[in-house]
């Protein structure tokens, strides 16, 4: 598929609409630094054309009145489409936001495609629910869509961590306005095109884009929006909490993360160890909010552990255009997000960690900076507790298991974390303990759409993936129903 280099409008009630105020704004190719297109660039009169379409939708259209194995055959269609246009969306993914095609294509698309066939299964069983019945009536339970839903995504992996949320939102009837990031706003738009084809009814997915302390906090503070789904900066998520409070905004949100990834003198498998800490920090640029930023070795395996883990980045984690398939490490998204994990590196080496790897950028165009590692960090500095959203390693060595948990856990985050040793008990206790929402014992990274993903803390709340995902997207009525007189 070649890049339409043309304008991308607002798609707004099935239809490709001018912004009101006649601007757009330019998205950047981040391996190349040049313009890909122009974009759309939403006001308030367009968030609230989107909105009043949306409320539209919802309360008298046919989407959420359809019966639940229709909407499960739209879902399904949708997800027959994406599986036919995976090198479109690929190749339009990797050239928005840098990500290696290798990922994209291989990764990324297909579990797209699964999140759709999932809830598409998921959308004609949606059950009520009997409660116990009294002497002279019954009552039940039934799931209701929440209604209007705005959504604000991130631009790390804008389509699977969009569908993500799109895809349980439509199977339980909702109607969605969708603001995907103003870096990476392009698959969001091929996927509205590829939903109207599929025969999803007008205005029942709207797409506009801008910046989000306008667009964004338009749809937050709007009263015809039902509920927020937002995945991104936990910044951004205390923003969305303080500015819905006024209409009780329904919210939910996965937002960052700063997750251990420990290592016991007792691991299975050191090499593996080494492998999935490497992929931990390194895959999509370090720009994933599971990243295992924090790797703590046990004392006695550091040396060995260490020489594993730096021959693996080396290896593993070639730098290069994202277009060619042997790459695995793009650009960072921006000049000014390197330059702010550019500034971590900076200081990493001020606190006093000692840095043995990488630390600075390829001689090549693009926001490339080179996988780097501190080692003999402490938990107390800088780049072991603020997110850095890049590929930045802090390793920390540690003595014995309650210290180890102790620091895992003293963070106010609490998203992911890794847990490898041979000890059965060990592992179940350091899961137990660990407040984390996912914990991977002798692995790193593992995600299944059946298995809900959230966090603890300040990482957020509700649980998307899985069944869980259902329950943010619906309301709980319940119904009583009296037969007759008292006997």
């Amino acid at each position: 598929m070649g890049i339409d280099p043309r304008p991308r409008k607002l798609f707004i009630d099935g239809d490709w609409v001018e912004p009101a105020l006649g601007r757009y704004f330019k998205t950047i190719n981040p391996a190349t630094e040049e313009v890909i297109t122009e974009v759309a660039e939403a006001g308030a009169a367009d968030v609230e054309r989107a909105v009043k379409i949306a409320r539209r939708a919802f309360d008298h259209g046919p989407w959420p009145r359809l019966a639940p194995s229709k909407r499960r055959g739209v879902l399904e269609t949708m997800a027959r489409l994406l599986a036919e246009r995976v090198e479109d969306f690929a190749l339009l993914e990797t050239i928005d936001t840098g990500k290696p095609i290798s990922q994209t294509r291989n990764r990324d698309l297909p579990f797209a495609c699964e999140i759709f066939r999932y809830y598409a299964g998921w959308a004609d069983k949606i059950y009520a629910t009997a409660l116990p019945p009294s002497p002279t009536g019954f009552g039940y339970t039934q799931r209701e869509p929440v209604g209007v839903v705005a959504m604000i995504t991130p631009w790390n992996s804008p389509l699977v961590l969009s569908l993500m949320k799109i895809a349980p939102a439509l199977a339980a009837g909702n109607v969605v306005i969708h603001k995907p990031a103003s870096w990476t706003p392009l698959t969001a738009f091929h996927f509205a095109q590829l939903a109207s084809e599929a025969g999803l009814p007008e205005g029942v997915l709207n797409v506009i884009t801008g910046p989000g302390h306008t667009v964004g906090r338009a749809l937050v503070v709007h009263p015809g929006v039902d509920k927020i789904s937002f995945t991104g900066e936990t910044a951004t998520g205390r923003e969305i909490m303080r500015d819905g409070a006024e209409t009780l905004k329904r919210v939910s949100f996965e937002l960052g993360g700063k997750s251990p990834n420990i290592v016991f003198a007792d691991a299975p498998d050191l090499d593996a160890a080494a492998t999935f800490a490497a992929r931990g920090f390194c895959v999509n640029q370090g720009q994933i909010c599971w990243a295992g930023s924090r790797l703590f070795v046990e004392a006695s395996i550091h040396d060995r552990l260490m020489e594993k883990l730096l021959v693996r980045v080396k290896e593993d984690w070639k730098i290069g255009d994202p277009l060619e398939p042997e790459t695995q490490v793009g650009p960072l998204i921006s000049r000014s997000h390197r330059e702010q994990v550019q500034g971590y590196i900076d200081e990493g080496k001020k606190e006093g960690a000692r840095l043995v790897l990488g630390g600075d950028r390829p001689d090549r165009k693009g926001y490339y900076l080179n996988p780097t590692v501190f080692d003999r960090a402490t938990n107390q500095m800088r780049i072991a507790r603020e997110e850095i959203f890049g590929p930045v390693l802090s390793v920390i060595p540690f003595s014995g298991f309650d210290e180890v948990i102790a620091q895992a856990n003293d963070t106010c985050y609490g998203l992911a974390a890794g847990v490898w040793t041979t000890d059965l008990s060990k592992a179940h206790r350091a899961a137990r303990l660990i407040k984390a929402g996912s914990v991977w014992i002798n692995t790193y990274g593992a995600l299944n759409i059946a298995a809900p993903f959230g966090g603890f803390k300040q990482s957020g709340f509700g649980r998307e993936m899985g069944q869980e995902a259902l329950q943010l997207f619906t309301e709980v009525k319940t119904v009583w129903v009296e037969l007759g007189e008292n006997p």
